[in-house]
């Protein structure tokens, strides 16, 4: 699987690029997944579902199955969060796996940056992030795009992993 990242300070439009580039790759024929980081406690799933039910009276695991759509959630009760290689193992193979988050790991990746978010840019001080979308024009080493322009965006992506 080919893998590409989204990365980026919040509020800086990593989640609004992710989903149109997700929809760009899969209008060109692509089978895309996605993988997302958050440093938060995160929960899909709601108080007073059986599912949530199942899990807070101990279940380890519990998968959630319906026509439309799988849902596997596990519990790590003090263990270690999976690595980022392990995480990627878990997922169905597929053309191209779009990764938001995981600014430490060495797949390549897009900066996403806004102005208005007020952080400096990452890119200067990280090698794997090849070229950076932003609301402002920039003066960089790499190639720097609009972060509207979703289609230069994508295509520069599938040009670096030969999609």
């Amino acid at each position: 699987m080919k893998i590409y990242g989204v990365t980026g300070w919040k509020n800086c439009g990593k989640t609004g690029l992710m989903e149109r580039l997700v929809a760009e790759f899969c209008r060109r024929g692509h089978s895309v997944s996605t993988l997302k980081h958050a440093h938060h406690s995160t929960d899909v799933d709601q108080p007073g579902t059986d599912s949530y039910r199942h899990r807070t009276a101990g279940a380890a695991e519990v998968i959630l199955a319906s026509p439309h759509r799988v849902a596997i959630m596990q519990e790590l009760r003090g263990a270690d969060e999976p690595s980022f290689v392990e995480l990627l193992s878990r997922l169905r193979p597929v053309d191209l796996v779009l990764v938001e988050g995981f600014k430490r790991e060495t797949h390549p990746k897009i900066e996403a940056y806004r102005t208005a978010a007020g952080q400096p840019l990452i890119a200067p001080e990280d090698a794997t992030i090849r070229a950076v979308a932003s609301d402002v024009p920039l003066h960089l080493d790499r190639p720097v795009f609009d972060l509207d322009d979703t289609a230069a965006i994508a295509d520069f992506i599938a040009g670096e992993i030969a999609l």
